[in-house]
């Protein structure tokens, strides 16, 4: 049976509401955030790698030698290409990061900045990457 009083009437529920601004919509700033947690995860685990091949020398130089022939491929050499291409932006865009907090009129100019990051990186890969793509390609010989 259905109850005719107003107590006890169903109400619509609204849907909750999102305050303003906290919708991102995937402008520059967020592809920074993105692209700077990105390459800081990929520049910390060369590190730890790095840090324990080299740690091999006091265990076994043969090893060493070993696991440092490994690295002499092409694969290894495209690697080494991307990791100057994630340390290039990562110094880049954290530079923009410290004049956006530390310039009073960094926010106004962020996105402006982040293109400038973006020409600055194309124009250092453009000089390293096809002297890299050399060596690699000797190493294939």
């Amino acid at each position: 049976m259905v109850s005719l009083r107003p107590e006890t009437a169903t109400k619509p529920v609204a849907a909750p509401r999102r305050p303003a601004g906290t919708v991102y919509r995937g402008h520059e700033g967020m592809w920074s955030w993105v692209l700077h947690r990105i390459t800081g995860v990929a520049i910390f685990f060369f590190l730890l790698v790095h840090v324990l091949d080299t740690a091999l020398v006091r265990i076994s130089p043969q090893t060493y030698d070993g696991v440092i022939e490994t690295y002499k491929n092409p694969i290894m050499g495209l690697g080494e290409l991307a990791l100057v291409a994630a340390i290039v932006f990562h110094a880049f865009n954290g530079l923009r990061i410290i004049l956006i907090d530390f310039w009073s009129v960094g926010t106004r100019h962020q996105r402006a900045m982040f293109w400038i990051v973006i020409g600055l990186w194309v124009v250092l890969m453009a000089g390293f990457a096809p002297r890299q793509l050399m060596v690699i390609m000797t190493e294939v010989r």
